[in-house]
């Protein structure tokens, strides 16, 4: 029998993961067994906050002098402008794969039609609404290499992209025994592993082989908190709630006097300090001024970005097309960003109202992402960019009603002109389905980390997913090990 699924882990996951980002704030409490975000624990420090209360925090950096922060960047930027770079997006909530890709072939063959039977028996209400919302869109698109599955309408710029060779397809990715709780999901796939203790995330590992001690920018989360997969252990990492807004404010201080006397007190930082009170306070001036100075690129004035991208973003989506406009500017720009995290548009719990919702949020999600990857491609940084989507489960292929309540087996993407641009698992089909009645999962995600490690940043993917051994294509401890990666 299928198990009951309820949110309210989700909610109390929330206001745990916002606790755990603030030093010194403590943690709320939790259930027993709900295991800690990756990065409780580590050390903060808040170089700037803007007028707007946006701050970029540098976590894991207490041993760092500000000196050696502002060589630092320099340094990576200078010995790898051509690092590769991977842009994680995170689906929050457990978005529906058998609506994003649906099967509901367009083509009468035997085995799409029982799959489509199957499906319409299983969603009456959700295939309906999804029937309808293709006819709208002029006919369902069809996904080339499995013709069992159509593409939401919503999600045409994957299948714009899929279709130019640019998008790995992961239709059932999930893990052995799959848990339906949002937040221990959520952490195996932050971390890496099946493990409730892992206090480190699967991005920050690798940076902890890969990084540099002088440049908390080689992991940068664009959010109010650090993402957990970005947790490392010793190296620095950062993050920053929204690029444009990042300004340095001042009570009475306006333009022309502004710019001089910002320089003139960050110069001040550099200078010898008579205690170890003058030297914090120095320091703190010193650490505001280089952040002010590499951010400066990005911060809008009077409502205007103080960039132009070559492509137009979303004007809907909330902050979201504007953080991936800023990242593509900083990556031009030469800043040493090695992993990113960002989460997408809205939330992807959908028990109920699941057409709507999934349909505003996935429209305006995808829409960025096709923008962004446009805007990298017009600025020649598409071959050493690839992006991720991916969320912490599927839906159960059974609806509730107008809703589906929590799964196993999801969806994800991987997008860049140097993915392989192909299938990785099959569709295991709706006829049989697991003991608690969700989709099987045809391929791990923790194969999918182990190529990413291996064949993207070549790192041995062992010292960074435990047991994964090299993480090159062909079998592995996780099942088949994927070639993501254009050869």
């Amino acid at each position: 029998m299928a198990k009951s699924c309820s949110c309210n882990d989700f909610n109390r996951a929330q206001l745990l993961r916002r606790g755990a980002a603030v030093a010194g704030k403590g943690l709320p409490s939790i259930e027993p067994g709900m295991p800690l975000p990756a990065g409780t624990g580590m050390d903060r420090r808040t170089f700037l906050l803007a007028s707007a209360g946006t701050a970029l925090s540098v976590y894991g950096a207490s041993m760092l002098s500000p000196r050696n922060f502002e060589e630092g960047i320099a340094a990576a930027a200078a010995a790898a402008p051509k690092q590769p770079v991977l842009v994680s997006i995170f689906m929050e909530g457990g978005w529906d794969a058998l609506s994003v890709l649906a099967p509901l072939g367009a083509i009468a063959k035997e085995k799409e039609k029982e799959e489509q039977h199957r499906y319409e028996a299983l969603r009456p209400q959700i295939a309906a609404a999804l029937i309808k919302a293709q006819e709208e869109a002029g006919g369902g698109q069809p996904f080339t290499e499995d013709e069992t599955l159509m593409w939401h309408p919503q999600a045409k710029g994957l299948a714009q992209l899929h279709q130019e060779g640019k998008v790995s397809v992961f239709p059932a990715i999930g893990y052995d025994p799959p848990d339906e709780s949002h937040f221990t999901s959520r952490h195996y796939w932050e971390v890496g592993e099946l493990d409730t203790e892992t206090r480190t995330g699967w991005m920050g590992r690798y940076l902890d082989l890969a990084g540099d001690p002088g440049n908390p920018l080689q992991g940068l989360s664009l959010d109010y908190d650090l993402a957990p997969a970005l947790a490392s252990a010793k190296m620095p990492v950062a993050a920053i709630s929204s690029p444009s807004d990042y300004n340095f404010w001042a009570y009475g201080l306006s333009d022309p006097l502004a710019e001089p006397t910002l320089d003139t007190f960050g110069q001040l930082g550099a200078l010898a300090a008579p205690s170890p009170a003058y030297a914090q306070a120095r320091a703190a001036s010193l650490d505001s001024s280089i952040i002010r100075q590499k951010m400066a690129p990005f911060v809008e004035h009077e409502g205007k970005p103080a960039f132009q991208s070559p492509v137009p973003y979303p004007t809907q989506g909330g902050e979201f097309p504007q953080r991936l406009a800023a990242l593509a500017q900083m990556l031009d720009s030469g800043l040493p960003i090695k992993c990113a995290s960002l989460n997408a548009v809205g939330g992807y719990d959908t028990h109920s109202d699941e057409a709507n919702t999934l349909s505003t949020n996935l429209g305006q999600t995808v829409e960025s992402v096709l923008a962004f990857q446009r805007d990298l491609e017009a600025r020649k940084l598409a071959d050493r960019v690839l992006i991720g989507l991916w969320s912490e489960f599927g839906r159960r292929p059974e609806e509730n009603g107008s809703g589906t309540d929590h799964g196993a087996a999801g969806v994800a993407f991987l997008i860049g002109t140097q993915a392989a641009g192909k299938m990785v698992g099959e569709f295991p089909g709706l006829q049989k389905l697991d003991e608690n009645e969700n989709l099987i999962n045809t391929s791990d995600y923790r194969a999918m980390y182990s190529a990413l490690l291996a064949q993207w940043f070549q790192t041995e993917a062992g010292l960074v997913i435990p047991g994964a051994g090299t993480g090159v294509a062909g079998p592995g401890p996780f099942g088949e090990v994927p070639q993501l990666i254009k050869s």
